[in-house]
């Protein structure tokens, strides 16, 4: 038998070991990137700078946008990491979720509790240094209405809902006042079309997920044991509401003819699939309304920004 001499042995065992640390760190990276829930980050990121560009009255100031970007984008890092932080037990309970980092033990509480305090604090500590003060301020009420009010609520009250739409509308706020807007019917307008559109969004995924939440002791609507078609009845309610509160921003001045059309045709739509959601509830109708809705928030708050552009006369040929 051949002995394996030293000088070989080392290299193989470097290798092997150094193989090893990057599979470790690597799997701890893509466990802070679902902590962090960088779709929704983004989807934030997008919203922020739709309110910016509809609420600048001057020149554009790339840098301001930029550092709004950055700290609105830790904010919300932070506020997913405390989400999980608080519901790692919730989520252990339900199919969808107990594979996430905390429940599956792939990451601590102490490492992500901190992660989720620093984030949100030099978040906001970020945005009064390098924004102004009205965009912190704001982002910080996010921060705790999200992570400090609405996820808490779930274990409490189908009422978590309507707290939870409120930090999830004002991202356009947030940029709006980054802009250096002020809090106006204009501003009012924006919050108004994210806020109502959240409602049949998040019914159709409560209702989808009503055995998991049901499950794990959450008192999202459906799982609360409410009578039939109530859910769906609710999603029509506010569905509707949202169709003349899409028509605001034109009414502000923000947008003009392009955009209310779009507004109206897109509401219409979106409430036709709320419609056949709340006649048959069935996974079929919820999920129709979930990729009506998810087509919805990007298209109408795409065409805001070109109509508004377009009024400006910063687009050519405008």
């Amino acid at each position: 038998m051949s002995a394996v001499s030293p000088s070989s042995a080392c290299p193989q065992l470097t290798k092997s070991v150094g193989g090893h640390l990057t599979k470790v760190l690597s799997g701890r990276l893509v466990d802070y990137a679902e902590i962090s829930k960088p779709r929704i980050s983004l989807m934030v990121l997008f919203t922020v700078t739709v309110g910016y560009v509809v609420g600048i009255e001057g020149d554009w100031n790339v840098p301001i946008l930029l550092h709004a970007w950055l700290g609105v984008a830790s904010v919300a890092m932070g506020s997913s990491a405390l989400n999980q932080w608080i519901e790692r037990e919730t989520d252990g309970r339900m199919r969808r979720t107990k594979n996430r980092p905390l429940p599956a033990g792939r990451l601590g509480q102490g490492e992500v509790l901190t992660l989720g305090l620093i984030c949100g604090i030099v978040g906001v500590v970020y945005l009064a240094m390098f924004v102004n003060i009205p965009t912190a301020v704001m982002t910080g009420l996010t921060f705790v209405l999200y992570a400090g009010a609405y996820t808490p609520l779930k274990r409490v009250t189908s009422l978590c809902t309507a707290v939870g739409a409120i930090p999830g509308a004002l991202p356009p706020v947030i940029g709006w006042l980054a802009a250096g807007g002020r809090l106006d019917s204009a501003a009012a307008s924006l919050f108004g079309l994210l806020f109502l559109w959240q409602f049949p969004h998040f019914l159709a995924i409560a209702w989808l997920h009503q055995e998991d939440y049901r499950a794990a002791g959450l008192r999202m609507l459906p799982a609360g044991g409410s009578l039939p078609h109530v859910t769906g009845l609710l999603a029509v309610g506010y569905s509707l509401g949202l169709i003349p509160f899409s028509l605001l921003p034109s009414y502000c001045g923000l947008a003009g003819v392009a955009y209310s059309a779009t507004a109206l045709v897109l509401g219409m739509v979106y409430l036709v699939s709320v419609i056949q959601f709340a006649c048959h509830e069935t996974r079929e109708s919820a999920r129709r309304v979930l990729w009506v809705s998810l087509v919805y928030l990007p298209l109408i708050l795409l065409v805001l920004t070109w109509d508004h552009l377009r009024l400006l006369g910063w687009l050519p040929g405008a």
